[in-house]
């Protein structure tokens, strides 16, 4: 506390209620080819719902994999970092070239747009960008205009699709043009009943209709038709004035946007209406009654999940002024533009990966404790145990063998085996590291056929399943913990001989048990070494122990290393270590934290040390049955503890 200079009395806390805190043992991270959504950024997805909102459903081979990798560890749990990774991808744009643009942060900080580019380009690169489309309704007479045919006549015949524009009974004329009145989509009040018809496509004097016309015959009439926008029918009323511009002393400041899966590709229905953005302005300052923007470059880019603004149309007067004082005006006919030229790029290799890996590698910048390895070659698997794992030393990575290892693999007896364990010593020793023994074959709903699939996001998903259900230092393994979902066979279901041969190597069979179903039957590292780091549980739960006391520590920092520092220290660590033991995590502990650790040398050297001395609980991997005959006349007491 300050020295007072006069009487007075001066309050203070002390906090001494600091625990350690609990931390993450459940949290994933993946980087895989997908159609969609964000490139070399993290997305955190809690299930595979969000998974196919943002990067969409698997098409092809080149993503089916990577996707549901990720499935399937979100089916055992709901925190999973998506690193979207890709070789020349390009975003779908309204103009002639497609950018790439990666992410928001790239956009708002690097990309240039050009003219080239077109008014609009698609939020994300992919070919399900060119399933898009973009209308916007300008003006009031973009909304609905009335065509007058004084100069030229038209007919319509009843239960047929097609109208006709005669230029005065002289042949043709020029204004008989059907795509000087009408846009293709518009849709159009005809006849003498109004009937609205929607335009199907635009040639020469002739517009067919999207149905039939059921009025009256017209054969030749010069009743005006009524042209009303494509998507009014979403809107509530015509573009005008904003309440903003009207405040400012603006006219015609309001523009509509819809944006529209044109081809189906994104819902399975084309035409279908997927954003709309209802009278935004075209004034820069525009707000909206609640303050926020209403400027709909900004809006656009806030809300929109497919688009990115690209340009002003030329079509607009004074887009991107401020309000004040301004007419604005557009275009009298929609402005539509379909979406083109976007490209889902080449299927990454594990060195191309490696580059969205590394995203994961600060464990300050991202919390994760499982990385999956999916389709890992030798290259992507050494990277990750290496410049990952044992860089941060509170995750584990986990790998499957190549799909030639264990697909369509059986030569001759024993090859998966030979070719498993050959895969597994190209692997440096690591106890942050684990390997199963291959690839399951399960249903792909989105494309109604079979696949395989690495098991590395089962085996960390029985990891996460372990953490909700008991405690990370449980063995994921075993009948009553390790159950994996989802599958149909096994590419490679090892026997016994088998088992031997891949557990002694550091590899964890996965076995389908008749009448078991399919079982994580092993709890191995790749530690090479004995120790007791060479088992998944003993690992975990030193990564729980060092993450969770590293963190409570850092509020020792800069305080004074002294007698009272060093107690309040151990009065930290001891009570939590006694909950991990009570709960079967560690048969014994003791901290040591005192003048013997910290002698005079080390407090003036600023340093600060606490010995924590941890005895952990194995997990039972081999059981022996001693059955033992006895003859009646003998006492068990004779006996127990000498047969055997």
């Amino acid at each position: 506390m300050a020295f007072q200079v006069s009487p007075g009395v001066n309050v203070s806390e002390i906090d001494l209620t600091t625990v350690v805190p609990a931390v993450s043992t459940s949290t994933g991270g993946f980087a895989g080819h997908f159609r969609w959504g964000p490139i070399d950024q993290r997305v955190l997805i809690d299930s595979e719902d969000r998974l196919v909102n943002v990067f969409q459903k698997p098409l092809t081979s080149n993503s089916a994999v990577d996707f549901f990798t990720a499935a399937n560890f979100l089916a055992y749990g709901n925190q999973l970092f998506v690193v979207r990774s890709h070789v020349d991808a390009l975003n779908a744009s309204t103009g002639s070239v497609a950018p790439l643009i990666t992410n928001e942060d790239y956009y708002e900080e690097t990309y240039t747009h050009l003219s080239t580019h077109g008014d609009w380009v698609a939020k994300y690169a992919g070919e399900l960008g060119n399933s898009l489309k973009i209308s916007v309704c300008q003006s009031n007479a973009a909304w609905e205009s009335v065509t007058s045919t004084l100069s030229d006549t038209y007919s319509v015949t009843r239960n047929e699709n097609t109208l006709v524009i005669n230029g005065d009974g002289e042949g043709i004329s020029a204004s008989s043009n059907t795509e000087v009145y009408f846009n293709v989509g518009d849709i159009l009040l005809v006849g003498p009943d109004r009937q609205p018809l929607k335009v199907k496509t635009l040639s020469g004097n002739t517009a067919t209709f999207t149905t039939n016309y059921t009025g009256n015959t017209v054969s030749r009439s010069t009743t005006a038709i009524t042209r009303r926008w494509e998507y009014s029918n979403e809107f509530d009323r015509a573009p005008g004035t904003t309440v903003y511009g009207e405040n400012n002393n603006a006219l015609d400041d309001a523009i509509h946007i819809a944006i529209v899966d044109e081809d189906g590709e994104i819902t399975g229905t084309q035409g279908t209406v997927l954003e709309k953005f209802e009278s935004v302005s075209v004034a820069s300052d525009a707000k909206t009654e609640q303050g926020g923007s209403n400027y709909y470059k900004q809006v656009v880019n806030q809300q929109s999940a497919y688009v990115w603004w690209g340009g002003h149309n030329a079509s607009l007067t004074n887009a991107g002024k401020a309000a004040n004082g301004l007419t604005f005006g557009g275009s009298t006919s929609p402005v539509t533009n379909s979406f083109s030229r976007g490209k889902d790029g080449a299927k990454p290799s594990g060195a191309q990966k490696i580059a969205g890996y590394n995203l994961f590698k600060s464990a300050q910048d991202v919390d994760v404790s499982l990385i999956l390895g999916g389709e890992a070659d030798q290259t992507l698997a050494t990277h990750l145990i290496t410049n990952i794992a044992e860089n941060r030393k509170d995750c584990i990575v986990v790998i499957s063998p190549e799909k030639n290892d264990v697909v369509n693999n059986n030569s001759y007896e024993g090859k998966e085996t030979n070719d498993v364990v050959a895969y597994r010593n190209l692997l440096p020793s690591s106890s942050y590291a684990v390997l199963d023994s291959g690839w399951k074959y399960q249903y792909d709903k989105y494309n109604d056929l079979y696949r395989y699939v690495p098991l590395n996001s089962d085996t960390a998903g029985l990891m996460v399943q372990t953490d909700l259900t008991r405690d990370p230092w449980y063995s994921p393994a075993g009948f009553n913990r390790g159950n994996v979902k989802n599958t149909i066979k096994l590419a490679y279901n090892p026997t016994k001989g088998d088992r031997d041969q891949l557990y002694k190597n550091g590899v964890n069979p996965v076995v389908t048990f008749p009448g078991q179903g399919t079982v994580l039957f092993g709890d191995k590292t790749l530690l090479a070494k004995p120790s007791a780091f060479d088992r998944i549980n003993v690992r975990r739960l030193f990564i729980v122990l060092e993450k969770a006391i590293s963190t409570a520590a850092q509020f020792t920092l800069f305080e004074f290393n002294d007698e009272f520092t060093r107690a309040q220290f151990k009065n930290l660590v001891e009570p939590f270590l006694r909950d991990v033991q009570g709960r079967r995590g560690i048969t014994d502990f003791q901290v040591v934290c005192d003048g013997t650790n910290n002698t005079g040398e080390v407090i003036d050297r600023n340093e600060f040390v606490g010995d924590i001395y941890i005895k952990p609980a194995r997990s039972i991997n081999f059981i022996q049955l001693n059955f033992v005959a006895v003859r009646s006349g003998v006492e068990f007491s004779e006996i127990v503890g000498r047969a055997g």
